[in-house]
């Protein structure tokens, strides 16, 4: 049945592929943006900010289900900010008669000792449902796809670097995900009764530790090994510093996502495979069709 959504985020790498999904699953979509009047994307777009709590009311007003898909970690306060964003959210959500959000949080077990930013992920996941607006939570690892922040340090490092000195975290497990699975997962949880309000963790086929991400990058985008030499005493503080050197990422933002990756973040329920039945994606073709909407976004801003 259509549905009208209101999609937060959606400039955004995940929100913009997610809009034009919903758009072709024939739903009505508010694309909710700070910047409405250059919005180019699907949907009807919207003003909207999850840090102004009045700009919520109009964004949502009429809508059947929200995507939250913001957060923070280009600010040192992101904890803060995320965890207000998310109640006022809350709070909009239900007085805008909302009946369902759909969140996109991070794995990682509870019994670990998760990382200022997956601490704040699952922190967001409660304080959404705070005003009782039945959430879905999609749990991910890294999502690889163009534009993503965290697939974009491991192009760049891959592209700029012809051998790399890495950290001991690169030898921690993660199990990535293709944006196209992932954004067809978050289309997937929007209408089935037996998603509302629950938890799902969502990843690829493959589990593999960073080094061989970057590896398996190599080899499918320069078609070469990468040589790499373990420093066990490269702090995440010096890593985010030789991130943000060597990448356009910024600093805080590369310190929040290197803090993250000492916390393995694997799947170890499989419950979405049965409410969203789907054959995903390898690690290899993610990559490659990463590579692909790479390419075609620089033709068409060159063509510009």
């Amino acid at each position: 049945m259509p549905l009208t959504v209101t999609v937060t985020g959606a400039s955004g790498f995940v929100g913009s592929h997610l809009c034009q999904a919903l758009v072709e699953a024939g739903h009505s979509v508010r694309a909710m943006t700070r910047h409405p009047d250059t919005y180019d994307g699907a949907g009807d777009p919207v003003y909207g900010d999850v840090s102004d709590a009045d700009s919520l009311g109009p964004a949502l007003d009429g809508a059947d289900a929200a995507y939250y898909l913001v957060h923070s970690l280009d600010r040192e306060d992101f904890e803060a900010a995320d965890a207000e964003a998310a109640r006022d959210f809350s709070r909009a959500a239900k007085a805008a008669g909302v009946r369902r959000i759909v969140y996109l949080g991070g794995l990682g077990r509870e019994d670990q000792d998760l990382s200022p930013h997956l601490r704040s992920r699952r922190e967001v996941e409660h304080l959404l449902g705070e005003d009782g607006v039945p959430v879905t939570v999609l749990r991910a690892a890294i999502v690889i796809g163009h534009g993503g922040i965290s697939w974009e340090i491991t192009r760049q490092l891959v592209d700029h670097l012809p051998a790399m000195v890495v950290p001991h975290w690169t030898t921690t497990r993660t199990q990535p995900i293709a944006l196209a699975d992932a954004v067809a997962y978050l289309v997937g949880v929007l209408e089935p009764s037996e998603a509302e309000g629950r938890t799902f963790e969502i990843g690829g086929p493959e589990v593999l530790t960073y080094k061989q991400m970057m590896q398996r990058a190599s080899m499918v985008i320069k078609n070469r090994p990468l040589p790499m030499l373990a420093v066990p005493l490269l702090t995440p503080r010096l890593s985010s510093h030789w991130l943000a050197f060597v990448t356009d990422v910024d600093t805080e933002t590369a310190r929040n996502l290197i803090d993250s990756m000492s916390n393995e973040v694997v799947v170890t329920d499989d419950a979405i495979t049965r409410v969203v039945p789907r054959r995903l994606l390898g690690y290899d073709d993610a990559v490659r069709a990463a590579m692909a909407e790479r390419e075609q976004a620089l033709a068409e801003s060159s063509a510009d």
